[in-house]
């Protein structure tokens, strides 16, 4: 067996956890998969946390479920109904082996999405411990929690961890002393100002998860596992400002030293294991770490809390090298490994690390697309970017194909791939061209950063599974209507030409586009202007900014990073990186030449409303507004403004049979090429 130390059992309160791989809350709150009256989970919501458990997780911890006193998705409402439907999860999960804690929440407080309109929504439901400006919309205030609001919320902990209980569930997790939620935002002075019981000292700020662990532990025993969600450190600067890796700040929320004694009292009011990670939502990308964030980002914070307390610890966050957890769990430094969304990338990922094939690992990418961006966004489902199937295990998955057929596949970039794969693993025949005598297409440029390891991870397995199976791969091939005959379906992948500009000065040497400057094509000079604030273009200038030089982004739109599915952990970081390096940005701009390494910058001007929503400007600039003009030297220009679609070919051969995917279809992004590509070829 490999990795010893990560296949021990780990006892928790009174259970025992058969190893210590733990799946971190990674939410399911639609429809299909949450019923919304009761909170239990549906059928499609618990094959997506029993798949993980087939494939070796020790540990799953579901999602928040909410225990606010409110007529919907509440187990507190309807205790029957919940007890019975939790069932076909819970035993699920035990059939699998594995054992199962269910996330109970206090919800946001000022952490909630308030649309317009339904500000009412803060005074009424998302109240928080003293009047505080919503982390969304700083303009509106909360209103703070009564005394009866508390022991309501206390109550409704006690009476859902029954029920769980009752179902047979193995622990309950408490929601959460992390992230800057309700909880953590009565622990953090900076958020609360209340002069009662429940503010001013440290255990006044934690006599809320006090009374909830104590109600539980009355209700169910003492011997029923209770863990705590629970960030370290904040890392907040100030409202909606979080602190990068390294840099040097103030700590506006709970700094180590705090942290440390909070850990020591929250093991003192009984509970059972800390589950841990670091961050606010005013700095979500400690929580929630996008691929600029370090591997293994919290776990020097969270092996100081294991110093000092005796009950289990568990580290998540970019997490996912079980050699660094076999090294520090061997060491008695923490207790479990936590992974959220590298579970959704490979469900078998643990039983993948016990057998030592980590080459087979599907890696996640840290991108927050498939995850993140869409459990926040109109009730979508949650799934994964490089992984369709999740959270859609039984309709997703993959079945022989009644009728055989001879599918083409044109491009060999992932959308090309994916297409390929799938179509093969359905028993189809499958011949996949790629004019270029290298399998990836863009995306080998978009893994090129050092920070891309595991986009570079995911072009790898890709490659390999290209080998794996029956796929008959044709490099160096261009593809013409002639050879698509005699084919029953045909996938055309043939990606995306980067968009090109006239502007006179750019036929230079110094002037470059992101692919080939990606391709590690020479930035020379001590100056570089980015056009494009797109990601591809903030990404590059950050890179660049890192290096020492001094760097200009020119957008034309009135706003940067407008990336489709771009989750607020990673834009947040980006900006904060823009601000760090001190990244000049010009919006409203277009270039319009660039001679002896001065480029000229037209800025459209218009009479944009200020934050009140009144004249920015005393006089109207009309429809069209006007034009300045700035100069910038630079001595390297690059160019990031978009990609056309290649489609000349599909436009010659389209018809029923013929399916255009990816970039040749729509320039978007990775989940988009993968998507379209497995859903044609899952019904073939």
């Amino acid at each position: 067996m490999n990795y010893p130390n990560l296949f021990e059992p780990l006892k928790i309160g009174g259970t025992t956890i058969p190893n210590r791989i733990a799946m971190m809350p990674m939410g399911v709150f639609s429809p299909r998969m949450m019923n919304q009256k009761t909170g239990a989970y549906t059928k499609d919501g618990a094959d997506y946390y029993i798949e993980r458990a087939k494939g070796g997780t020790g540990l799953i911890i579901t999602g928040l479920v909410p225990i606010i006193p409110m007529p919907r998705v509440n187990p507190v409402n309807h205790p029957n109904e919940y007890i019975e439907e939790m069932k076909y999860l819970i035993n699920g999960i035990h059939e699998a082996g594995s054992k199962i804690f269910v996330q109970l929440t206090a919800m946001t407080g000022r952490s909630a999405h308030i649309e317009p309109g339904q500000e009412f929504m803060a005074k009424m439901v998302f109240k928080t411990p003293s009047p505080i400006q919503n982390v969304w919309d700083p303009n509106i205030q909360h209103a703070p929690m009564t005394k009866e609001d508390i022991k309501q919320y206390v109550d409704n902990f006690a009476q859902a961890a029954w029920e769980v209980q009752q179902a047979g569930g193995d622990g309950v997790e408490i929601h959460a002393v992390h992230e800057g939620y309700l909880l953590d935002q009565f622990s953090i002075s900076f958020f609360n100002h209340r002069t009662d019981e429940y503010g001013g000292s440290l255990e006044n700020r934690l006599r809320f998860a006090k009374e909830i662990v104590e109600a539980i532990k009355e209700r169910c025993g003492k011997e029923f596992p209770v863990s705590l969600r629970f960030s370290v450190r904040s890392y907040i600067k100030d409202f909606n400002r979080g602190a990068l890796p390294g840099e040097e700040f103030e700590e506006k929320g709970r700094d180590l030293e705090e942290a440390l004694e909070a850990a020591k009292l929250l093991e003192s009011y009984g509970y059972d294991l800390l589950n841990c990670d670091n961050g606010s939502y005013d700095s979500w990308f400690w929580p929630h770490p996008p691929v600029y964030m370090p591997k293994a980002c919290n776990l020097s914070d969270v092996m100081k809390v294991k110093e000092v307390v005796n009950i289990p610890v568990c580290c998540a966050g970019r997490f996912d090298d079980p050699e660094l957890a076999n090294k520090v769990i061997g060491e008695g430094k923490i207790d479990m490994m936590g992974m959220g969304r590298p579970l959704l990338a490979d469900p078998q990922l643990a039983n993948k690390f016990k057998e030592g094939n980590l080459e087979d690992i599907r890696p996640c990418i840290s991108c927050h697309m498939g995850c993140l961006s869409r459990i926040f966004h109109d009730g979508q489902d949650i799934s994964c970017a490089v992984n369709p199937q999740c959270g859609r295990e039984k309709s997703y998955a993959l079945t022989p194909a009644e009728t055989k057929k001879k599918v083409l596949v044109i491009g060999g970039g992932l959308g090309g791939m994916e297409a390929a794969r799938v179509c093969a693993i359905r028993g189809h025949e499958v011949d996949l061209f790629e004019k270029t005598n290298e399998l990836g297409g863009d995306f080998i440029a978009a893994a090129a950063p050092e920070i891309k390891e595991d986009d570079k991870k995911l072009l790898d397995w890709y490659r390999r599974e290209m080998k794996r199976l029956p796929i008959n791969v044709h490099m160096n091939t261009t593809v013409t209507k002639e050879m698509t005959q005699g084919y029953d379906e045909v996938f055309v992948a043939t990606g995306a030409t980067e968009r090109k500009l006239r502007t006179p000065g750019f036929d230079q040497d110094n002037v470059t586009y992101a692919i080939d400057t990606l391709l590690n094509k020479p930035v020379k000079g001590d100056s570089v202007l980015v056009i494009g604030g797109g990601l591809t273009g903030c990404e590059m200038a950050i890179d660049f900014a890192k290096q020492g030089k001094k760097v200009t982004i020119v957008e034309m739109a009135e706003t940067i990073l407008n990336a489709q599915d771009l989750s607020a952990a990673n834009y947040n970081m980006l900006l904060e990186m823009i601000d760090y390096y001190k990244i000049n940005v010009i919006k409203q701009a277009t270039v319009s030449s660039y001679e002896n390494g001065v480029a000229k910058i037209n800025i459209h001007d218009f009479n944009n409303p200020n934050k009140n929503g009144r004249a920015l400007r005393m006089y109207c600039l009309g429809p069209k507004g006007e034009d300045r003009q700035v100069e910038v030297k630079c001595d390297h220009v690059v160019i990031s403004v978009g990609y056309i679609p290649n489609d000349s070919l599909y436009e010659e051969i389209k018809g029923d049979h013929t399916y255009l995917i990816g970039d040749a279809n729509s320039p978007s992004n990775i989940m988009n090429a993968i998507w379209q590509a497995y859903e044609i070829a899952m019904k073939l």
